[in-house]
């Protein structure tokens, strides 16, 4: 980080939001739903974690399980209608954001809580330039002139590493490229100091020698700052390198928590264990990938009993006609909604080699 970035931090006003013993955010059964013409879409379904100073939380989950819908709730940015919170709370150093009124969000999104959206072509307005767009996060929330906002737009360019950023600060988004986009958007997130960033696929769409930059680039920006970090993907291998903890979702729940090497070596859920089977070996070279079978249930109409049930090969009569458990503590920082965790806890590891080989990685770095 530069001199001159240094300085334009510390010129900055002291936070007025303070932590509780480190905690900055906890959702608390959080509940979301889309009221459709079709019917009511239960796209969250009592979701709880929190987060802390510093740490990384993965959330991972297929397509539709309610990742997105959970960062766009905290965030406050839901579209109404046809997305409704309709029940939980959403604890922001200790204080319910949900129940506080739109000014207090708006004061608290970006500067306290950013995000860093998907796409990022689809989230940058293509008519202004990029340096305009990250200027403005100065003239709206710290009343700069606009010399003075663009020239922290500038360094922010050169903080995440976009080449002749004086340069370019005047272009606009289509004349970057997908990783130079996303770079940006990071700068713009990042532009109030946050303490909590949540970035939603960001590696999304880009080669694995860009993700590489990208989630180098989020992990220095986090232990400059001290960030709370979540993850939103579907990349197994981005969350095991990166990671403190992961939070497993399906059909709007979390059914399975744990810290990363812990529940890559042995997870106690079978929807997390056919995902961490699905990620190809090099010991199994010829083989086929192992898939779990059937489709995410329709949040219209989720089935009775555990929502997992129909694509579960360990499914007992229980699973079909009880509702799956609340989380249940299995250790000191493990959680699963599942009947027969401690039965899967017995069985073979599934992917130890991989924990191991992650592990032993991140303590040489």
């Amino acid at each position: 980080m530069t001199e001159s970035f240094v300085e334009t931090r510390a010129v900055e006003a002291e936070r007025s939001w303070v932590p509780t013993d480190g905690v900055l955010l906890e959702v608390d059964q959080l509940q979301v739903e889309f009221r459709t013409k079709e019917g009511v879409a239960h796209a969250i379904n009592g979701v709880s974690f929190d987060l802390r100073e510093g740490e990384t939380l993965a959330i991972l989950g297929e397509s539709g399980s309610g990742k997105s819908v959970t960062a766009q709730a905290i965030m406050g940015i839901l579209d109404t209608p046809p997305g409704y919170v309709t029940g939980g709370e959403v604890r922001y150093c200790g204080t319910d954001l949900l129940s506080q009124d739109e000014e207090i969000r708006r004061s608290v999104r970006g500067a306290e809580i950013a995000m860093v959206f998907q796409d990022a072509l689809s989230a940058l307005n293509p008519v202004f330039p990029v340096g305009w767009q990250i200027a403005e996060m100065f003239r709206k929330h710290r009343g700069m002139n606009r010399a003075d906002s663009l020239e922290q737009a500038v360094r922010l360019m050169e903080r995440v590493q976009i080449p002749g950023a004086r340069q370019r600060v005047k272009a606009f988004p289509h004349q970057f490229s997908g990783g130079m986009r996303q770079r940006i958007m990071i700068a713009m997130s990042i532009a109030l100091d946050p303490a909590i960033l949540i970035a939603d696929e960001p590696t999304t769409a880009l080669d694995v020698t860009v993700q590489a930059q990208i989630m180098q680039l989020l992990a220095e920006l986090q232990a400059e700052r001290k960030m709370g970090l979540i993850l939103i993907t579907h990349d197994l291998g981005v969350v095991a390198d990166v990671a403190d903890r992961i939070a497993v979702m399906y059909a709007g729940k979390i059914v399975e928590s744990a810290e990363v090497f812990e529940l890559y070596a042995q997870p106690q859920h079978p929807y997390t264990k056919g995902l961490l089977e699905s990620i190809p070996r090099l010991d199994q070279k010829g083989q086929d990938l192992a898939a779990i079978g059937g489709l995410p249930p329709n949040l219209m109409h989720i089935p009775d009993g555990c929502a997992f049930h129909p694509r579960c090969k360990y499914a007992q009569d229980i699973c079909r006609e009880e509702p799956a458990p609340l989380l249940r503590q299995l250790g000191k920082s493990r959680h699963s909604a599942c009947h027969f965790a401690e039965d899967l806890a017995v069985a073979e590891p599934t992917n130890s080699e991989l924990a191991d080989t992650t592990q032993q990685g991140r303590e040489l770095r």
